[in-house]
């Protein structure tokens, strides 16, 4: 059964629009939680909001939401208030353009969202959408406002569904200069870079997130499992760094040792020794011919 709906509205392409509902695509649910306690009874505490200038506890129905205009002075915004900014993404996806896949920089992507037909009735609608951008091999980008707030949204087929993710806006990325531009450019050999190279290979793979592992998250529970047993947990003795100080290119070296890529860069090397044998023996066998036409 599938869970409650986030948000609920019309996707539209152009005349044609269908009712979609939207799931968020992810969840923290598996992760190991703490609550804050009382050491001395064991009972879990209670967050209040406290007036910063009184010290008072502030009740539910005294709390409200302002900005702040000067230091210290608010102005105070009602729930209803936020109503008023109605534009029309309020209810509805309303894809705007398609562009190419691989256009969107990576850092913009944000949080993901299933979208699904609200009922029977949206099926077909909602497969003519899916299908048509299917064939496009595009991306839809769509306006839409979640909790008060408008998102772009990047729409794309995923099995009989759609993926939605929501955009950052260009004010929220950092420009990389300013943490880019002090890097300095050493000069670097050409024998590290295939080094390097080698063992980049010895390490290629395919994307397949079912082998990842939470090894912090697995550690964490059995802390749980192990203090909640009544059994003493030991502080593992601090790491110390290494003092010895190798070279980048013995670093590479025994990385390819290490990784099997010895026989690869063994390899490598033997192939370039034979390309340059070959060469070496055309080279004297036209010079030989040369020779022998001459004579």
């Amino acid at each position: 059964m599938a869970p409650r709906a986030y948000w609920k509205g019309t996707l539209k392409l152009s005349l044609v629009s269908c009712p979609v509902v939207l799931y968020p695509a992810t969840t923290a649910a598996e992760k190991t939680r703490f609550h804050l306690i009382n050491r001395e009874t064991g009972n879990r505490l209670k967050q209040q909001m406290i007036d910063s200038e009184t010290g008072d506890v502030v009740e539910s129905d005294q709390k409200g939401r302002g900005y702040e205009l000067r230091k210290g002075k608010y102005v105070e915004i009602e729930p209803e208030e936020l109503e008023a900014v109605q534009i029309e993404s309020n209810h509805t996806i309303d894809i705007e353009s398609f562009v190419p896949r691989d256009e969107i920089d990576q850092r913009y992507l944000n949080h993901p969202y299933y979208i699904a037909p609200d009922g029977k009735a949206a099926v077909d609608a909602f497969a003519v959408i899916r299908d048509a951008m299917k064939d496009e091999e595009r991306v839809a980008l769509a306006k839409i406002v979640l909790t008060n707030r408008e998102h772009v949204m990047a729409i794309e087929p995923l099995g009989k569904g759609l993926l939605g993710t929501t955009l950052r806006f260009p004010y929220e990325l950092r420009e990389e200069d300013q943490f880019f531009d002090d890097i300095k450019s050493p000069k670097i050999t050409k024998d590290m870079v295939e080094l390097a190279g080698h063992i980049l290979r010895t390490k290629a793979a395919h994307f397949d997130p079912s082998k990842f592992k939470d090894e912090y998250e697995d550690a964490l529970k059995a802390l749980v499992k192990r203090k909640a047993s009544g059994k003493k947990i030991e502080l593992p003795e601090p790491e110390e760094r290494p003092s010895n100080v190798i070279s980048l290119m013995d670093a590479l070296k025994q990385s390819l040792k290490g990784r099997g890529g010895k026989k690869t860069a063994a390899k490598s090397h033997a192939r370039r020794a034979t390309g340059r044998q070959r060469g070496a023996a055309k080279k004297a066998h036209r010079s030989t011919a040369r020779h022998r036409k001459a004579g």
